[in-house]
This record gives C-alpha cells, structure tokens and sequence, in this order.
C-alpha cells in the first residue's frame, strides 16, 4: 500500500504555500490528487512524476527560441 502524503507535506516538499496548492486544485493545475472523503491526499509516485513536467528557464527566452527568433548576446545575458 502506498503511502500517501497530505497537502501540508507537499507544501513543504514544494517549498510552496497549503494555499497555493488549493488554488492550483482550483485551477486545475498542480500535481494530481486524491480525496479520501473530505481529505485531499497525494501519491508520492505521481507527485514525483509531476515535478519534470514543469518548464524550467525564463519564459521570454523560451518563447523566442520556440517562435525560431534569434536572441542577441546582450539579450542573452539577461
């Protein structure tokens, strides 16, 4: 049986708010969870699973690369 965690273990695993983590259940965004009844519990597995599928970098910088512009140097050190 799998161990599952509750929200304010994920916010600390995070580094994020309980807060936070409701508003993304609102949102639909966040990682995947379950309810136990009224309790909201996560799978450690997916949580896991979740966390690379988060973009990394600045989101100018990947827009431009996407879209095939050219970064400047200058740019390019920001």
């Amino acid at each position: 049986m799998v161990n599952l965690m509750t929200e304010h273990e994920v916010s600390k695993r995070l580094n994020v708010s309980v807060a936070s983590l409701r508003r993304w259940r609102l949102l639909g965004r966040g990682p995947a969870f379950l309810k136990v009844g009224s309790l909201v519990r996560y799978n450690p597995e997916e949580l896991e699973a979740w966390l690379p599928s988060l973009s990394t970098g600045g989101t100018e910088r990947h827009k431009q690369l996407s879209s095939g512009q050219s970064i400047r140097q200058s740019d390019a050190r920001k």
